[in-house]
């Protein structure tokens, strides 16, 4: 015992001279992950401040600041006049998206709304920034959803988010719902392969958009539109294809609309007065949207080619704007063409066109 004593005494016993007392460390802060508490912090401040602003109730409150902070477009900015032609398919989508909204007590009963249209044709062609004209048009609030944002490790979840999704859009109304390459997501059942999580969500989005206007009675019930783009639409279900009621056939540009989109690629450079746009569009045949694009693109980068031509790092850097800018020249558009072919088959566009014979509906 007198060791136990003289040890606590010694515990007790004030320093020797010259020597400093330590003071007490104090509590080191907890530990954490740099990358987590950001996100948490600001799914927190999002659910608080978005929440309040969508009015949805529902108890997913989670999943619905996720979804809206990955699909949410209040404003796509894209006018009727970005795009290109197209007059078929704007003319049947300003009559079932943009009619019910202005006359809503004329689309009752068998002129109600329609569920869902489809887009398809050759990739390139204008199905996106048909949609976003649509939101834009109509001031919709845009969800554009694509599979990554509906895909989720855990068993379920998938089919939470979809479900969530459609009750979003309903409490965002009037909402748009863009899906992209739908047929990643609802290919047909049944196929060789498919997988029990796969089904469960091709399962749901079927009863979602089947079931947007069968919960509420006619005076409660809120415009939502399904639209859909795909390059494969053989591959789509055919319970989706059902509930897709319209189904337009997005073709590759004619020379009129190629022209038309050679001047609007082209409105805010300066062009030559050599470029003679009717040869051009005659010299596009076969190239879609995209590729009329890429080709004004390269036709715009020939004149930086030609004033950086054997010059140093150096020597660019200290070029001016006015040095390096010049308008662009027939040959440049000539140049571009031998450089850049569509990117479209004949086999491609025929199988799309056997496919609307079949199964379009404007």
């Amino acid at each position: 015992m007198a060791h136990f004593h003289s040890w606590e005494s010694a515990c007790r016993r004030p320093p020797p001279a010259g020597r400093a007392r330590r003071t007490p460390k104090a509590a080191a802060a907890p530990r954490v992950d740099s990358w987590r508490v950001p996100r948490d912090r600001a799914r927190a401040a999002n659910e608080v401040v978005q929440m309040s602003r969508l009015a949805y109730s529902g108890p997913d409150t989670e999943l619905a600041a996720a979804l809206e902070r990955d699909v949410v477009d209040a404003s796509p900015g894209v006018q009727w006049q970005d795009v290109a032609g197209l007059c078929q398919a704007k003319r049947v989508l300003q009559e079932n998206v943009v009619l019910p909204l202005l006359l809503p007590e004329f689309f009752q009963g068998i002129r109600r709304p329609i569920k869902g249209l489809l887009m398809f044709g050759p990739p390139g062609t204008g199905k996106t920034m048909l949609a976003k004209a649509v939101a834009t048009e109509c001031n919709t609030t845009f969800f554009n959803v694509s599979s990554s944002t509906l895909a989720s490790k855990y068993r379920g979840e998938s089919e939470r988010m979809v479900r969530c999704l459609f009750e979003m859009a309903r409490a965002m109304a009037p909402s748009t719902i863009f899906i992209d390459e739908i047929d990643s997501l609802c290919s047909s059942r049944g196929a060789t392969g498919e997988h029990e999580a796969s089904r469960r969500v091709k399962t749901e989005i079927l009863v979602q958009i089947d079931g947007m206007y069968s919960q509420a009675g006619p005076a409660e019930r809120r415009q939502v539109m399904v639209l859909a783009a795909t390059n494969f639409p053989w591959d789509i279900d055919e319970a989706l294809r059902r509930r897709l009621e319209k189904r337009i056939y997005i073709p590759l540009p004619a020379a009129p609309e190629r022209e038309e989109l050679l001047r609007l690629a082209l409105k805010d450079v300066e062009v030559a007065a050599d470029t003679d746009y009717s040869r051009l569009a005659g010299l596009l045949e076969g190239f879609s949207g995209d590729d009329c694009t890429s080709v004004c693109r390269d036709a715009a980068m020939n004149g930086l080619r030609r004033k950086i031509a054997g010059k140093t790092p150096e020597q660019i850097r200290e070029m001016s704007r006015k040095e390096v800018l010049e308008p662009i020249s027939m040959g440049d558009f000539l140049q571009a063409l031998q450089r850049i072919n569509s990117s479209v088959s004949k086999d491609d566009v025929r199988r799309h066109e056997e496919w609307r014979d079949e199964f379009g509906s404007v």
